[in-house]
């Protein structure tokens, strides 16, 4: 796995097709990540997990995986997406088992300076579920403010 970037404990690499069947895992899983990216209960197959792989890599997306570095153990997706001018969207999806670990702040907190400091952002904004006080409440910690709400999505971000 071609590593792009480091924090303390997160390794991020680029997406790859040896980690297909963790992402099944991760955007299978309904009640904990599905629910909460846009999904609306959608079960994905691997051979559609192999396209997007491809797909991401193929217009090298700045998408990452994050792995453990103690343990090696998958952790999950962050990316920036809809890149436009010096703008983009940031995504992230943990896996259920390696929620509520810190992993989410430490991910968050290092994209945003990656996409701030090499990728020459000068904006990163994000969409999230009213009802993900979770996420509400890491990407708070992370200094992104809301500048937007409605009932479906609370609108944050952080510029330079």
């Amino acid at each position: 796995m071609k590593q792009i970037f480091e924090s303390e404990n997160i390794r991020f690499v680029e997406v790859t097709e040896l980690l297909v069947k963790d992402y099944l895992i991760l955007v299978n899983d309904y009640e904990n990540v599905n629910r909460y990216i846009g999904s609306k209960n959608k079960t994905y197959t691997e051979e559609q997990e192999i396209r997007w792989v491809q797909k991401k890599l193929a217009e090298n997306a700045p998408v990452y995986s994050m792995i453990e570095k103690k343990t090696g153990e998958f952790i999950g997706n962050i990316e920036l997406m809809n890149v436009q001018d010096s703008s983009a969207e940031l995504g992230i999806a943990i896996t259920a088992d390696k929620q509520n670990l810190g992993y989410g702040t430490e991910a968050v907190l290092a994209l945003t300076q990656y996409g701030l400091n090499q990728l020459g952002l000068d904006r990163i904004f994000l969409r999230t579920n009213p009802k993900n006080s979770r996420a509400i409440h890491v990407y708070e910690k992370c200094g992104y403010s809301e500048y937007d709400r409605t009932e479906e999505h609370i609108y944050m971000e952080i510029t330079r």
